[in-house]
């Protein structure tokens, strides 16, 4: 029998490994942005066009390379960052075990130009799917210039699976933003589609938050440090009234690496115990400094995740130190150094006298009393008309008046449509053909009550508006009809970059149920929006709440209307706790009983609930 065990060829090895280091073209971005830094670059430059599926160009001035380390970085396990493997225990640089290359060269058309400061021309190579296409002498600047195109050319099942440009471009945005935090004394640039994004001077990293996240973000967050033997840690957490349900800005790094542990961000929400609102996250970027051999982040091949040595010692101190930076600063007021204000207060000299105040009233003063010459013709007329007996205009009043009924603690009532329809029929529902009594009871201002045929209906009024609403955009969405109401002056809505892209993508859908928005490179700017929208909704909230969900999910049409059909629904239903009027509740029930489905929310939540006769009867067994 022949052997049937042989050696993969070189190409073959090199696309299986870039099926862990390359996934999308964000982890190109990664890998070459890494590099640049660890050649000792002092600016990176990144140019994106089509969210990386065309071209992918990192530019930096670091070291560069010679024609023979330029030709040896592109093969497999080829680096000049370790040499042994005691030096995995050791590590200082961001890349390591040199295969980033050797896998983007296996999957793309890679071009690279390089120079050393003391050669006088550098080095022109092109690979294409693992083979040199062409090596030759160049004129170009000191250090390196990688350009990637048509990433996954050579593996058509691999593109296809790409997300749409919306997703994958926030991807290349949170591995910049992450890369950016790291290395604040950087200066980094973004590019994308030949519209320059960011443009990040060097500086601190407070500076460097406030120019990838906004200036607003500045002025809620709080210092942390700590020093200990095991552990040096330093950053900055988010006020507890700045979280947020997305929570996207978290960030952990140890020994100037981007990680994800989630291990400390449970200890980092046990600092925030009971200062948070439900389902709401902070915001923190805080750095770990710790020995190197005590970390391994060899674990995974994009180095995200990592394990501690003392991870069981550091959880208490990291925790303590977040506490610790919340009661020190979360009550204390802002202080605008850069208008001082003269709060001093002048000492008081035993000499001075102090006097007691003194007051005085005139019990002559009657402001009924007419005065001739201090009130005009008319008025005096007036004032002697109001001379009358005021007790007479009183007499037989209390005979008039109905007897007080008794009160019903936070219940109101109103009459109710006749029936409710066929969708409601099955458990727990309402039947099509039992009538409804003529009242509605609304029950601590959350659940609408009211009697059955078969017993007792509760309806929870935020759910059912938020079907009813739901309903309503779907159908704004298909014939593009929606009702705008312009506002008064424009609303600026201050969103991070990936935001604004997410909402710039799905700006015609908007528009179709009655947004109108004007968008920048860190903020939209609203004038007029659906009149449907709720007078309390936050339109801070509404957007954010609708980038989230076109970042997290690759929509199709029909799903994209989905979500933001259901995302502004969520944000303009009538919330919990707000009293309706009796023409309110008649009309929000009988909304719901004529939607397609009045037993579930969109996103599968029960609506109602009718409680039967025969279960009132067992509760008083």
């Amino acid at each position: 029998m022949p052997d049937i065990i042989h050696l993969l060829p070189d190409s073959v090895a090199n696309q299986i490994a870039a099926g862990e280091v390359v996934d999308r073209p964000a982890s190109v971005v990664k890998e070459l942005v890494e590099n640049a830094i660890d050649a000792g670059a002092t600016k990176v430059q990144v140019f994106i066009r089509d969210a990386g599926r065309t071209l992918i160009q990192v530019i930096d001035n670091g070291k560069g390379m010679s024609e023979t380390d330029a030709r040896m970085a592109f093969e497999r396990h080829a680096t000049s960052k370790i040499s042994t493997a005691q030096d995995l225990y050791n590590l200082h640089t961001m890349g390591f075990r040199g295969e980033a290359l050797a896998s983007i060269a296996a999957v793309a058309q890679v071009e690279l130009k390089t120079r050393r400061p003391d050669d006088e021309v550098g080095i022109s190579l092109q690979i294409e799917a693992s083979k040199v296409i062409e090596q030759r002498p160049v004129a170009c600047e000191v250090g390196s210039n990688f350009a990637v195109r048509n990433l996954f050319f050579n593996l058509p099942a691999r593109r296809h699976f790409l997300k749409s440009d919306t997703t994958e471009f926030s991807h290349v945005l949170t591995v910049f933003n992450r890369i950016a935090l790291v290395y604040p004394s950087l200066a980094f640039s973004l590019a994308h589609n030949d519209t320059l994004l960011f443009n990040l001077r060097s500086g601190s990293l407070l500076q460097r938050v406030s120019d990838l996240f906004g200036s607003k973000v500045r002025s809620s967050l709080l210092p942390v440090h700590a020093e200990t033997s095991l552990v040096t840690i330093d950053g900055f957490v988010g006020r507890p009234e700045t979280a947020t349900k997305r929570g996207g800005n978290q960030y952990f790094f140890v020994n100037g690496r981007y990680m994800w542990h989630p291990s400390f961000h449970k200890a980092v929400l046990q600092a925030y115990e009971r200062m948070l609102q439900p389902s709401t996250q902070p915001a923190y970027y805080i750095s770990l400094t710790v020995n190197p051999e005590d970390v391994d982040v060899n674990v995974h091949p994009q180095k995200t995740e990592v394990k501690f040595r003392n991870e069981k010692a550091l959880w208490p101190i990291l925790m303590s130190t977040v506490r610790e930076a919340l009661g020190k600063f979360s009550v204390v007021p802002d202080i605008d150094f850069d208008n001082p204000i003269d709060t001093s207060i002048p000492a008081l000299s035993s000499s001075t006298q102090v006097r007691k105040p003194t007051t005085g009233a005139d019990p002559s003063y009657n402001p009924f009393k007419t005065s001739s010459s201090s009130s005009s013709p008319s008025a005096s007329s007036f004032l002697q008309r109001q001379s009358l007996d005021w007790e007479s205009l009183y007499r037989g009043f209390e005979r008039q008046a109905k007897p007080k009924e008794p009160r019903q603690s936070q219940l109101s009532t109103t009459p109710s449509p006749s029936s409710a329809p066929a969708s409601a029929i099955g458990e727990g529902s309402a039947s099509a053909s039992e009538p409804i009594r003529s009242d509605f009871i609304q029950f601590r201002d959350k659940y609408i009550v009211t009697v059955v045929k078969s017993g007792l209906m509760l309806i929870d009024q935020h759910r059912a508006h938020v079907r009813v609403l739901y309903e309503k955009f779907l159908r704004q969405f298909s014939r593009r009809q929606g009702t705008s109401q312009r506002l008064l002056f424009p609303e600026r809505v201050e969103l991070t970059l990936e935001e604004v892209s997410a909402i710039r993508s799905v700006q015609p859908r908007l528009a179709d149920v009655g947004f109108e928005i004007l968008t920048s490179d860190q903020s939209v700017q609203v004038t007029a929006v659906p009149s449907e929208l709720g007078e309390n909704a936050n339109l801070t909230v509404v957007l954010r709440d609708v980038a989230d969900k076109v970042l997290t999910d690759d929509l199709q049409s029909d799903d994209l209307a989905h979500k933001v059909a259901l995302s502004l629904a969520h944000s303009s239903a009538i919330p919990y706790g707000k009293t309706l009027s009796p023409s309110e509740l008649s009309s929000l029930t009988a909304s719901l009983f004529s939607c397609q489905n009045c037993n579930n929310t969109p996103d599968g939540h029960p609506i109602l609930f009718v409680l039967s006769d025969d279960e009132l009867l067992s509760r008083f067994k």
